[in-house]
């Protein structure tokens, strides 16, 4: 990652093959693992005849988990490329696995937790990903020191990622 803080005047070769290739594959994996991610969601889905919810809305659930939350933070955290977060949030609403109140302080905010459904479903995601865990750890792929510097890798490239956002130059 030491490669994102070099000054704006090196100029990186497209041709070559070492950090802008490795950079232009590493956005592709990101972008491959997180559709593959919302794949392997829905066949477990699928699996347990569970058709009602899209991989999204399960991952929607999950990542609510316990706490209570509006729209536009579930929107901030930006976990839902490419999808409707109010609309995928209206329908798990109409469907039984959110509720969903006005703040008493500000009538303009919605406020969603989970329903016992909702705790249900993020169940589901929770052992997914767990006994995906400790087949990677089982398989000896991973360990995990290595899960912990690809993590933080990935979250030196989220801030470097947030902070072009904020201070375009």
């Amino acid at each position: 990652m030491a490669h994102l803080q070099r000054s704006s005047e090196t100029q990186l070769d497209p041709d070559d093959n070492g950090a802008y290739a490795q950079y232009i594959e590493m956005v592709a994996l990101i972008e491959r693992l997180h559709r593959l991610m919302l794949d392997v969601i829905k066949d477990e889905f699928e699996r347990l005849g569970q058709i009602e919810l899209t991989s999204v809305q399960a991952l929607l659930l999950f990542n609510i988990g316990d706490e209570e939350v509006s729209a536009g933070e579930l929107r901030s955290r930006g976990y839902y490329h490419g999808s409707n977060v109010s609309y995928n949030l209206k329908k798990l609403v109409e469907f039984g696995y959110l509720v969903s109140e006005r703040s008493s302080v500000d009538r303009r905010a919605v406020r969603i937790r989970l329903t016992e459904k909702g705790r249900e479903v993020r169940q589901t995601v929770q052992q997914l990903y767990n006994r995906h865990a400790e087949a990677v750890l089982t398989a000896g792929a991973s360990e995990d020191s290595e899960f912990a510097r690809l993590n933080d890798a990935m979250r030196q490239l989220e801030r470097y990622w947030r902070n072009q956002i904020r201070f375009i130059y």
